[in-house]
C-alpha cells in the first residue's frame, strides 16, 4: 500500500493528540491538523500537474509544513525528492537535470538559482516557495482547497522516494526507495526498540536526510507519537526539553555537545528511556563518558541512503561500545571476501546486506545498480565489517573511503573534482582526520606546480562557492607527491596514518 496509509489509520485514530510540539513557535499541531494540511497539499500538487510517479524536489528549511509536504508527495502518489539545504547551484543543477522534478519547492532566495537551472537544463518544473514562518506562494492557495484528500493507491515496490548520495565517481546517484522499504523499516524499528503510545521524541535531525526523516519521523507516525520539533540542534535547547521526553535519536556530534554542557545531569534524563546514535561512528569515550554521567548506555544502529537501518544493538541485553549490535529481524547481513567467500567469525570483509529494506536500485543507472548487487541478491555496502561469534556486528573501515563528517557522507572523489579544477593545483587525494566533534572531518593533501600553490585561504574560498559547507576541506596539507603503491594507486590509508589524527 501507499506508505501513507499506514500512517493515516493512526492519524485519525488520534486526531485530538498532540503530533508535533514545537517550542520556538510556542506552537502545537494534532495529528487531525496535520492530517488536513498534508491534503490540502496534496490538492495543490495535483493542480500543479503532479501525477503518480512524478518527482517533487524540496530544498527548504525544517518546519512543520516542510514535514506536511513530505506527507502530501506521498498521498499524491508522486516521489519525494529531499536536497539538502547546504547544496549549491552546481550541485543543484546535476539533480534537476537528472531526477527532472514536475515540481520544484524551494525558499524565495533560492527562486532565481532553480529558475537559471530550469533555463540552462531544458528540465520543465513549477517552482512554487516554502518558508519556515509559514509564507511563501505555497502556503497563499491552502485555504481554498480541501482539507480532504483521496490516497493514490501505490504497490509496494513503487517508488516513495529517491536520495541522493555522492558516488566514488563524482557523479551523484539517486537511490530509489520504496513504499515498503520504509515501511517495513519503520515496523521494524518500532518493534526493536519497544516504541510506546506515550513516547515523546527529541527530534532535532534535519529531514532531507534518511535519519531525520525516514528513521525518526516514519517511526513516530506509524505509531502516532508526539514529537518535539527543533529547527535544529543547540544543545542548551535540547537539555531545556529533555525532561519532557522519552527518547532522543541523534548522531555522535549531538552527545558530544551535551556532554560538553556542565548542567547534563541525570535528573535532566529521568524520563529518558532510550538514547539512539547514528549516521556517523560512535567513539568507545563517547559512549563511556555519557554512561558514566547520565546512566544510560546509548543505543548504537547502522544504516545507509540504500537501506534505511541494517543493524540494531538491542534494547534489552548488552549494547557493546564499538560495534552496531545485530541484523534487524528480516534483515540478513554477511561479511565477504574479496574472492566472494563467506568469512568466519571474527573476519574482516566486505560487508552486505539483503531485506525488505533494501532500496530498488539507482535512478537510471542500470549499470551502477548491477554493479552494486550480488547474483544472489545482496547489496554490496562498501563497508568492511565484521561478525563476532556472538552475531554483534562492528564496522571497522570504508572500501570506499567515505568520510562521514557529523552524520554526512562525504566522498573523496567529488571534492578532489572542484580541488583540481584550482589553477597551480597538480593533483589531490582527500581523506579523513579525526574530529573530536563532528567524528570526521575533511583533510586534503595537494600537489601543486612549483612556486604556484594556491594558499589555504584560497582552496577554501573555491570550494566553498561549489561545495555544500560539510564538504569542504578543513585540513590542507602541501606534498611534493602523492604516496601510492606499486600499481600506481593513491594509498589514502598512509595519509590517514601520518595526517590523520
Amino acid at each position: 500500500m501507499n506508505l501513507f496509509e499506514s500512517f493515516q489509520q493512526g492519524f485519525q485514530l488520534h486526531k485530538n493528540k498532540v503530533a508535533l510540539r514545537v517550542p520556538e513557535q510556542e506552537r502545537l499541531v494534532s495529528f487531525g491538523e496535520l492530517d488536513g494540511l498534508s491534503a490540502r497539499m496534496a490538492h495543490q500538487l495535483v493542480g500543479l500537474g503532479v501525477e503518480p510517479g512524478d518527482r517533487v524536489a524540496v530544498q527548504v528549511d525544517k518546519s512543520v509544513e516542510a514535514l506536511a509536504l513530505y506527507l502530501a508527495v506521498l498521498r499524491a502518489g508522486a516521489i519525494y525528492l529531499p536536497l539538502n539545504t547546504a547544496y549549491m547551484p552546481e550541485e543543484l543543477a546535476y539533480f534537476v537535470s537528472n531526477a527532472e522534478p514536475r515540481v520544484v519547492v524551494t525558499k524565495q532566495a533560492q527562486r532565481g538559482i532553480f529558475a537559471g537551472i530550469q533555463q540552462d537544463s531544458g528540465v520543465v518544473f513549477s517552482c512554487v516557495t516554502l518558508e519556515s514562518d509559514r509564507s511563501g506562494s505555497l502556503m497563499q492557495e491552502l485555504g481554498r482547497y480541501s482539507d480532504q484528500f483521496e490516497t493514490v493507491a501505490r504497490s509496494g515496490d513503487d517508488i516513495a522516494a529517491i536520495l541522493y548520495t555522492s558516488g566514488t565517481t563524482g557523479r551523484p546517484k539517486g537511490a530509489m526507495i520504496s513504499h515498503d522499504n520504509l515501511a517495513s523499516n519503520a515496523r521494524t524499528l518500532s518493534d526493536i526498540w519497544g516504541w510506546k503510545g506515550n513516547d515523546v521524541l527529541l527530534h532535532a535531525l534535519p529531514i532531507f536526510h534518511v535519519h531525520g526523516l525516514f528513521v525518526a519521523c516514519n517511526i513516530s507516525f506509524m505509531n502516532a507519537t508526539e514529537m518535539v520539533f527543533l529547527s535544529k540542534f543547540d544543545a542548551q535547547h535540547a537539555l531545556s526539553e529533555l525532561p519532557s521526553c522519552t527518547v532522543m535519536m541523534g548522531v555522535p556530534t549531538f552527545y558530544t555537545r551535551l556532554l560538553g554542557e556542565s548542567d547534563f545531569t541525570s535528573e535532566l534524563c529521568v524520563n529518558m528511556r532510550l538514547f539512539i546514535s547514528g549516521s556517523a561512528p560512535l567513539l568507545e569515550e563517547t559512549f563511556e563518558a555519557f554512561e558514566a554521567r547520565t546512566g544510560h548506555r546509548i543505543l548504537e544502529r547502522y544504516g545507509m541512503t540504500e537501506t534505511g537501518m541494517n543493524t540494531s544493538n538491542p534494547l534489552r541485553g548488552a549494547r557493546l561500545p564499538g560495534t552496531v549490535g545485530f541484523p534487524l529481524p528480516g534483515t540478513d547481513v554477511r561479511v565477504m571476501s574479496e574472492s566472494g567467500e563467506l568469512l568466519s567469525a571474527g573476519e574482516v570483509g566486505s560487508l552486505q546486506v539483503k531485506g525488505p529494506n533494501v532500496f530498488q536500485g539507482y535512478w537510471r543507472m542500470p549499470e551502477k545498480t548491477a554493479a552494486d548487487f550480488t547474483e544472489d541478491g545482496y547489496f554490496i555496502t562498501g563497508d568492511l565489517g565484521k561478525i563476532d561469534a556472538e552475531g554483534y556486528v562492528a564496522i571497522v573501515g570504508r572500501e570506499k573511503d567515505l568520510i562521514i563528517s557529523g552524520g554526512y557522507n562525504i566522498y573523496p572523489k567529488e571534492v578532489e573534482l572542484v580541488l583540481n579544477e584550482i589553477p597551480g593545483v597538480v593533483e589531490t587525494a582527500v581523506f579523513a582526520y579525526k574530529h573530536a566533534d563532528f567524528g570526521e572531518g575533511v583533510a586534503v593533501a595537494v600537489v601543486a606546480e612549483q612556486g604556484q600553490a594556491p594558499s589555504e585561504e584560497q582552496i577554501v574560498s573555491y570550494c566553498r562557492d561549489r561545495l555544500a559547507a560539510y564538504k569542504v576541506p578543513r585540513r590542507i596539507i602541501y606534498l611534493a607527491e602523492l604516496p601510492r603503491n606499486t600499481m600506481g594507486k593513491v594509498q589514502k590509508n598512509l595519509l590517514r596514518d601520518e595526517y590523520g589524527q
